[in-house]
């Protein structure tokens, strides 16, 4: 067996929310360039299907979906979908997710519905159904997505700081439950990393990006790490390919964590 064997991704099928842009969009390529098919599904339809358009035009086998991760019918018809197209599914990347900013005291029904429906919700539907049609075919890989902010609280992020620790807890639980099946699930916990989505407070009023604002974010980023860097969707998609690949085979109800140390008490 050489040394990249493990990673070898060639036959297997990869349904991965959030597919439309950042972490998602280049797990999506990266999974691809491994040999798997893609179903790339984002809120965003023509962002998945940009997506998907580019694998196809590297070679690659992918198809798109547009899908409401908070709606439990749509993801259950996103993974038939997958299962119907393919005929199976070996690699579920929970990955969709948002920003829902507020002090705790300020929060109201609806900011914390919305984001326990999309950060919580949309995670543990994409791994129930990801769960029940991996039974069905002897196994598979789960990767949902926490975030750095379940090590270390900031003001003014509490609603996605809690939902993200329910779904570590959510991942380990599942892991417990459905490892007999042959059916891994991990978590990845990402840092500060450069994406559409890092620049959720960093505008102006008229939606325009404020860089000295997000210049000085990135900075006060980096600042938090030993490394003195900020990561890129590419580090994430890394993590995420080792984690659905054969070379993972003895990891599961695992948290793991790239985030250039800015959670280390140093």
């Amino acid at each position: 067996m050489g040394a990249f064997d493990g990673f070898d991704l060639s036959g297997r099928v990869a349904v991965i929310t959030g597919g439309g842009s950042g972490i998602g969009q280049a797990t999506s390529t990266l999974l691809a360039e491994a040999g798997a098919r893609i179903v790339a599904a984002d809120l965003n339809g023509p962002a998945a299907e940009a997506t998907a358009a580019s694998i196809r035009g590297a070679g690659g086998e992918a198809m798109a979906v547009a899908a409401d991760v908070t709606a439990r019918a749509e993801v259950e018809g996103l993974v038939s979908g997958a299962v119907e197209r393919f005929g199976k599914i070996d690699i579920m990347c929970n990955i969709a997710g948002a920003m829902f900013p507020g002090l705790i005291e300020d929060l109201d029904d609806d900011v914390i519905e919305r984001g326990i429906g999309l950060n919580l919700k949309g995670v543990l539907y994409g791994t129930q159904y990801a769960i029940r049609a991996m039974k069905q075919t002897g196994g598979g890989s789960i990767v949902n997505v926490s975030s750095a902010a379940i090590d270390k609280p900031y003001a003014g992020i509490g609603v996605y700081a809690f939902t993200k620790a329910a779904v570590a807890m959510l991942s380990m639980t599942a892991a417990v439950e459905a490892g007999p099946y042959g059916i891994r699930v991990n978590a990845i916990a990402p840092g500060t990393t450069e994406t559409p989505f890092t620049t959720w407070r960093l505008q102006n009023a008229d939606g325009s990006m404020n860089q000295e604002a997000y210049d000085s974010f990135l900075a006060a980023q980096r600042a938090m790490s030993p490394l003195a860097l900020t990561g890129r969707a590419s580090d994430q998609a890394q993590l995420i390919l080792y984690l659905v690949s054969d070379a993972a085979r003895f990891a599961t109800g695992n948290i793991f964590r790239v985030n250039g140390g800015q959670c280390m008490p140093w």
